[in-house]
């Protein structure tokens, strides 16, 4: 934003600058002349000069105030949208840990053509079903094995639950959690960040337009001194240099007049950018500060370090690390889950208790009925690979601790920064004011001087730059203001706050 404002208000800076050159002083030496008649004939001329018909605005072109235009950032700014999105991905996600105490039902159909040596059936072990063993043996020792294959077939259905678990699914849940709070505040540091951009731009369009207003005034006035000139010339009261001075002065105001519409219409651009609108440009409205005062610089860091983005994203991915930690070590803890299931299986190989008790459809229908019902323990004694992972969280830990006390030096540095910064443009701002009031008292003198034929063209210069150059650092000082009131809002996590410093107080905005 401070490069737009110096691409928009920069060339008018040196465009005021020009037209108070000391060097022009030497064009011209100072002449009066008869004062009675040079009044009458520039009273003639300004009667008969018809007022410049400003351009209709485009009614096409939206309008909105600072809150409407934050309003709409919100609802529509693809940087806030996605960090939403990340958010309730997240959310989604956290839901993924607790959903271990649900209930696991699992089913399998199999079907076997193979030979039988070890057992009547064979069966597959697969996922997610619990399938106890009871198959029976063959009626012949391994050398009589025979490799003539028989059928074998399955179908089966278990339920395990969840029933004591030491800990681990709430340490899962609970690094699923601080992931989520991650997601969190990096779509809150993403609405703080649209905010001040969206706050930036929309001040930015407001200097803009006063820099064409100021342009647009110095024009009309050059072009008025002009014409007076011209009319002078003519009459033999006044020099040719007189209008030529002014035929410049008002040939360079043109060219700025055309860079500061171009100026206006990049802010414009990039306010609509700013708050993700389908407009190719949108205009602002001015609108009035709220009168809050700020608080005093230590409150300033408190309710920084308390609300700003980077320090709570910091501190949730070391509680995310915290958890991890802690998870990993529940891994080593046991587990305790109960199993039930109902299967039908049968081998078509011929048992030890006779070739009549081979099972109806010999081996091709699962009409040997089983169920079961138990309850599992399993304990994972050792893993090296679960230690080497939790040795690399712990270690990851320090690295967030290291980062979390960067963030907090990084959040001090920026709420000085613009403290001081609000504090040094609120106090630039009064003088910046007088100046204009005073430039414009020095115009009117010198225009008086001027229309009188007291006064030269190149003195009239100066007082018009000198009022050029006043507005113009106003409207720049204004923005700066509204500038370092964003980014201060910003550091302390408030949007839009519109803090005004209050007025006495050690440590406090003056």
């Amino acid at each position: 934003m401070e490069l737009l404002a110096i691409r928009t208000l920069g060339p008018h800076l040196q465009m005021a600058h020009a037209l108070q050159d000391p060097r022009s002083r030497m064009l011209v030496a100072p002449h009066r002349r008869r004062v009675s008649i040079a009044v009458s004939l520039v009273a003639l001329v300004l009667g008969s000069v018809a007022p410049r018909a400003e351009p209709a605005p485009d009614p096409s072109l939206r309008s909105m105030t600072l809150e409407d235009a934050l309003a709409y950032a919100r609802q529509h700014q693809p940087q806030i949208r996605s960090a939403l999105a990340e958010f309730a991905a997240r959310t989604a996600e956290a839901r993924i840990p607790r959903a271990q105490w649900l209930p696991r039902v699992g089913g399998t159909a199999q079907l076997f053509y193979g030979t039988n040596n070890n057992s009547s059936a064979m069966t597959l072990g697969v996922a997610g079903v619990d399938l106890p063993r009871t198959g029976g043996t063959p009626g012949r020792t391994p050398h009589t094995a025979r490799w003539s294959p028989d059928p074998s077939t399955l179908a089966a259905l278990s339920l395990d639950q969840e029933i004591y678990d030491f800990g681990r699914i709430a340490a899962q849940a609970s690094v699923a959690d601080a992931l989520t709070q991650v997601a969190r505040n990096g779509a809150d540091a993403a609405g703080f960040d649209v905010a001040l951009a969206v706050e930036e731009s929309f001040h930015g369009v407001l200097a803009a337009k006063q820099v064409l207003e100021a342009t647009e005034a110095a024009y009309a006035r050059t072009e008025t001194h002009r014409d007076s000139a011209r009319v002078g010339v003519h009459s033999g009261l006044r020099s040719p240099i007189d209008m030529t001075r002014a035929q410049a002065d008002l040939a360079q105001l043109e060219v700025q007049r055309v860079r500061a519409r171009s100026g206006v219409r990049t802010a414009r651009a990039a306010l609509a950018a700013a708050m993700g609108s389908d407009a190719l440009e949108v205009d602002a409205q001015p609108s009035t500060p709220d009168g809050r005062a700020s608080p005093a610089f230590d409150e300033v860091l408190r309710i920084a370090s308390a609300r700003n983005p980077l320090i709570l994203t910091a501190v949730a991915r070391l509680e995310a690390q915290r958890s991890t930690t802690r998870a990993l070590t529940r891994e080593f803890l046991p587990n305790l889950f109960g199993s039930a299931g109902l299967s039908g299986r049968a081998g078509g190989a011929t048992p030890s208790s006779g070739a009549a008790n081979v099972p109806y459809g010999e081996g091709w229908l699962p009409d040997v009925p089983n169920w079961h019902v138990g309850l599992v323990l399993s304990w994972t004694l050792f893993d090296g690979a679960l230690l080497a992972r939790r040795s690399a969280s712990v270690a990851r830990e320090a690295a967030m601790r290291a980062n979390l006390e960067l963030a907090r030096s990084s959040v001090t540095f920026e709420s000085q920064r613009a403290f001081v910064d609000l504090r040094a443009a609120l106090e630039v701002l009064p003088g910046l004011a007088e100046a204009v009031v005073a430039a414009r008292a020095n115009q009117a003198q010198a225009d008086a001087r001027f229309r009188a034929g007291l006064g030269n063209v190149v003195e009239l210069a100066d007082a018009e730059g000198l009022l050029t150059t006043s507005e113009l650092q106003l409207a720049v000082g204004q923005f700066t203001v509204a500038r370092t009131r964003a980014a201060l809002g910003r550091v302390m996590a408030e949007p839009n706050s519109n803090l005004r410093p209050a007025s006495t107080g050690t440590g406090r905005v003056r």
